[in-house]
């Protein structure tokens, strides 16, 4: 199954259960998603715990995601999705990035420089593989 793709349905599942955070399994290319998440105020914190620290966790890694809510307790994600699948990747050039909802979410893209975000890589005129959609 795909890592990312687990990552962004605990992400979810946890959301709608209303958990405070969630811990995924470590990779790179997870820790950039995540760092740009929280760069783009959708979750509030998160933190690679280091196996050799604490011997309870698989030796991998994991990333502890502190997911936010507004002041009524509403989640600030209101969806996500998947958009490129190991079945059938998706690629964008900088002039057909997809838009999320009006303009009120995120598109993730895996460029040449790293994970951007559609505005991002738009403005550094890099298409990429769209990986996930966030509103």
């Amino acid at each position: 199954m795909d890592p990312i793709s687990n990552m962004l349905a605990s992400i979810k599942n946890a959301t709608s259960k209303k958990k405070e955070r969630v811990d995924v399994p470590f990779s790179g290319i997870k820790a950039g998603l995540v760092k740009l998440l929280k760069d783009e105020g959708f979750v509030s914190n998160f933190k690679v715990l280091d196996p050799k620290l604490d011997k309870t966790i698989d030796r991998r890694g994991v990333i502890r995601i502190t997911l936010k809510y507004t002041a009524d307790k509403q989640p600030v994600i209101n969806g996500i999705r998947r958009v490129s699948k190991p079945g059938l990747r998706v690629y964008r050039g900088h002039d057909e990035m997809p838009r999320v909802r009006a303009a009120f979410g995120v598109t993730i893209v895996s460029t040449s420089k790293g994970l951007l975000t559609d505005a991002e890589a738009k403005k550094q005129k890099l298409g990429g593989e769209v990986l996930c959609q966030v509103w």
